[in-house]
């Protein structure tokens, strides 16, 4: 995303609009600040890498296969809102099975392991919802 095109003064007023219609101009026209690319890899993990427009990795990380909730999410990219109403759970009781305070029960984590192996699952039902 471009920086604004006038420097901002400390205390002065942010237009929030003007703002927002350059962000969606910007996705718009294919410019971004920074992207997040998933891949699945053989073990059942993922690799989540944040990638900025000239290339530089910002974050590599591997989400181990051990953790249902956060992998099945990665594999989708979705976010936490949409992937937790897709799964029919609140996004806290997902918060709280990605930071491992909380496990899913058995149907839940079933169906996280099905959409962690099968990321493509989650966005058909998401356009039949």
């Amino acid at each position: 995303m471009k920086k604004a095109k006038t420097a901002r003064k400390i205390g002065a007023k942010r237009d929030l609009n003007a703002e927002l219609l350059e962000a969606i101009s910007d996705m718009r026209n294919g410019r971004w600040a920074r992207k997040t690319v998933f891949t699945q890899r053989a073990d059942g993990s993922m690799r989540r890498r944040i990638v900025l427009p000239d290339g530089t990795v910002e974050k590599d990380e591997i989400v181990p296969a051990s953790e249902p909730a956060r992998t099945a999410r990665a594999g989708t990219g979705m976010s936490q809102s949409r992937f937790a109403g897709l799964i029919g759970v609140s996004v806290r009781t997902l918060q709280e099975w990605e930071q491992g305070r909380k496990r899913p029960s058995g149907p839940a984590e079933a169906l996280l392991r099905l959409v962690a192996k099968q990321p493509q699952i989650a966005h058909v039902l998401d356009k039949k919802g």
